[in-house]
């Protein structure tokens, strides 16, 4: 069926993305479905799925910032930095939550991160995570920027164990955070569990579960409805030249613009001393 769009899902634990995101296209009949960053398998919260012409929106997303409760355990850590790996390390410090306020302030800004080794990050064209799962445990990655915008400690549940709020660039590592901050309180950490609660603009609060999904309750975004820019109209002489793209005149400040033929969503223009061109096709 050809549906266009986003469907915000509520991943559970212990599912991958991709199962759900197959699952979605499966229930909706949909010809095409896709994502907008993966959650890790032992994660769960807000997951965009894509169908359709809405899959072309991956690029656009990808560097969209995100937000993340998440449960850090210090005292000891694994392999994988999860629950998912075996302990490797561990020792006797206690931390209390003075010592966590102390550090947080070093992990606000833009800062270099080295990922997990458990992690899709690709060494010589292989998948770290196929590495370290064939025995290689000293893989050396290259830390790559990534920014911290906020970090809350939210509460102490245990101890050693605490809940925090992350807001974050894309492509940051949560676990990677837990086994930094376990560096900087002179122990070691493990997360234990992780839920993402926005993406962009897109919120948990207003995601579906399967099940929802499974009894037709939901909404389906529209495309056009996820980009903040001027509306342009334009006539099917126009809208024919510019599908098969050329160029059209068009006088018109330089910038990006929805554009529509009919009321119908063409995609994204941009324009440049007065000449428009499609940027983002989503007819």
């Amino acid at each position: 069926m050809n549906i266009n769009g986003i469907v915000l899902i509520n991943k559970e634990r212990g599912v991958s993305s991709n199962s759900v995101v197959n699952k979605v296209k499966h229930l909706l009949n949909a010809d095409k479905a896709g994502h907008l960053g993966t959650l890790d398998v032992l994660g769960e919260g807000l997951l965009p799925v894509t169908l359709g012409k809405g899959t072309k929106l991956f690029d656009y997303f990808l560097n969209k910032d995100k937000t993340y409760n998440t449960i850090f355990k210090f005292g000891y850590t694994t392999t994988t930095l999860d629950l998912e790996g075996e302990i490797t390390q561990k020792n006797e410090v206690i931390v209390n939550q003075k010592d966590i306020e102390q550090i947080l302030p070093q992990f606000i800004g833009r800062q270099k991160q080295i990922p997990p080794i458990y992690s899709a990050k690709k060494i010589n064209g292989k998948k770290a995570y196929q590495l370290a799962r064939e025995g290689n445990l000293k893989i050396n990655l290259k830390p790559k920027i990534i920014e911290i915008y906020e970090i809350k400690l939210l509460k102490q549940i245990d101890i050693n164990t605490f809940e925090f709020e992350i807001h974050c660039s894309s492509g940051t590592y949560i676990r990677s955070v837990c086994r930094d901050m376990g560096n900087k309180l002179s122990t070691y950490g493990v997360m234990l569990s992780i839920n993402r609660t926005k993406c962009g603009d897109f919120n948990l609060k207003d995601a579906y579960k399967i099940e929802d999904i499974k009894n037709n309750h939901f909404k389906i975004i529209s495309l056009d409805s996820v980009f903040d820019y001027t509306k342009i109209q334009l006539s099917e002489n126009q809208s024919l030249k510019l599908l098969n793209g050329m160029n059209i005149e068009i006088n018109l400040n330089d910038g990006l613009y929805k554009v529509y033929q009919n009321n119908t969503f063409l995609g994204i223009g941009e324009i440049r001393q007065n000449h428009l061109k499609l940027k983002l096709r989503l007819f």
